[in-house]
């Protein structure tokens, strides 16, 4: 039976813009990715990313730099953008700054988080010396009880902070489900419902030109041509016809809860826009949740045939989404019902080669002797010897590699390995991570 691994919650960050909320979500999950400036509202980047604490993993959203424009319409973003982390989260970081002290943005923010029934941890950042300690003292007017003092900027304060948010969050849970689960993710208005509507053959969606009809994720029990799954519509979007919506946060956001709990995603884009850098989002947070993944290009037969052949434009896909080259892409058009079984097949190989278990003798007897005909090459004078190889015992596929020197190793290699695993015993569309160990 397949298990949805499923995630320790999403925990999203918000607050008005400069609080150091990028600072905080680069501490947590231990990179610098997010780009951090002086400047307020810098973050134009999708920022999603894992972090865990005492054993618990969980997901991060900072929303911080979704906001885009001049003060006032920062207002209504940030709104925006509180209402829908209250949503989709399962915990709310509200991060305030104490230098600037209670800033009626704050208290905006506020209001919408005291009608929330989800745990909401207000976060006082830049406290680093006890004069700060004291001036937190006024964010009790926020009305949201006690507070956590922090320092994005060294770190002091954020493991108090941890121990009880992660107290609060769902457990990781592996799910028993029989059936195999399709997100069909993309961004607003690429066809993903249509494309739902044309492989049932029903209209359970209401499809229209309009980005962003769809409000949640709804689960479609498929069953035709001997193939049975379940089927994950993400929303694009929320409906709000007054607010002009920023499109990349939320169908970033919508796709991150249905890419985590799925198999393999069917990522559609439309073909006249292009692999724009929102779609490569959502196809390396996929690729980042060890995801199978299927690329659709729709809307191809509105495409210049003459500029653009299958060829070139599947090479331009290929080169945005190195080194993870080995995956399905497919054109169809949803419209004139076109390779839209082809696709759901394509789908199925997929969610087997991820489920796919290759015995230890098979792995050696294929691997051991193109190792030794192209081992690692040797670092400061040392020679590492490759002895034996395993596949791990996990839900994607993971393989390690057993040898005396395993710190020496270095990428290339593993991508070289990585590459021979895909050659002899087909991967296609599924991301494989490489191991070495010490035997």
């Amino acid at each position: 039976m397949p298990k949805i691994e499923e995630m320790g919650g999403i925990v999203a960050i918000v607050g008005r813009p400069n609080v150091g909320k990028s600072t905080f979500f680069n501490r947590l999950i231990q990179r610098r990715e997010a780009i951090v400036d002086a400047v307020s509202g810098v973050t134009r980047d999708r920022h999603y990313g894992k972090s865990d604490w005492n054993g618990k993993e969980f997901s991060l959203i900072d929303t911080g730099g979704y906001v885009v424009g001049s003060d006032d319409i920062f207002e209504q973003e940030i709104d925006k953008q509180v209402e829908l982390a209250i949503d989709e989260a399962d915990a709310l970081v509200f991060m305030v700054d104490v230098e600037a002290g209670v800033t009626g943005m704050d208290e905006d923010v506020a209001r919408l988080l005291r009608k929330v029934d989800k745990p909401v941890f207000l976060v006082i950042n830049k406290v680093d010396n006890a004069q700060r300690q004291a001036d937190a003292a006024e964010f009790y007017t926020l009305g949201l009880g006690d507070y956590y003092t922090v320092s994005s900027i060294n770190g002091s304060g954020t493991g108090e902070l941890l121990d009880e948010l992660v107290k609060v969050l769902p457990d990781d849970v592996a799910e028993e489900d029989e059936l195999p689960r399709f997100a069909v993710v993309g961004r607003p208005n690429a066809g993903k419902s249509s494309f739902i509507n044309t492989l049932i053959g029903e209209d359970r969606y209401i499809v229209t030109d309009i980005a962003g009809t769809t409000r949640d994720s709804i689960d479609t029990r498929y069953n035709r041509f001997g193939f049975e799954f379940n089927l994950v519509d993400t929303a694009g979007i929320r409906r709000k016809a007054k607010v002009k919506e920023d499109l990349e946060f939320y169908s970033v956001m919508r796709s991150v809860r249905a890419i985590e709990h799925c198999d393999v995603c069917i990522l559609i884009f439309d073909a006249t826009r292009g692999f724009d850098g929102q779609v490569q989002n959502i196809f390396w947070l996929a690729q980042r949740n060890h995801k199978g993944i299927v690329i659709l290009v729709n809307k191809w037969d509105l495409v210049e045939k003459e500029t653009n052949s299958v060829k070139r434009y599947t090479e331009t896909i290929k080169k945005q989404i190195e080194p993870f080259v080995d995956v399905p892409i497919i054109f169809i058009s949803v419209v004139n019902k076109q390779r839209i079984f082809k696709a759901i097949e394509t789908a199925v190989a997929v969610y087997h080669n991820r489920s796919k278990k290759i015995k230890t003798r098979a792995l050696n007897d294929i691997m051991l002797p193109l190792i030794e005909k192209n081992p690692p090459p040797a670092y400061k004078g040392k020679y590492v010897k490759i002895k034996f190889c395993t596949q791990l015992p996990t839900p994607y596929p993971q393989f390690a590699f057993f040898c005396n020197l395993p710190q020496y190793v270095r990428d290339p290699y593993k991508r070289f390995l990585e590459n021979q695993l895909r050659k002899h015993f087909d991967f296609t569309g599924v991301p494989i991570t490489v191991y070495m160990r010490k035997k």
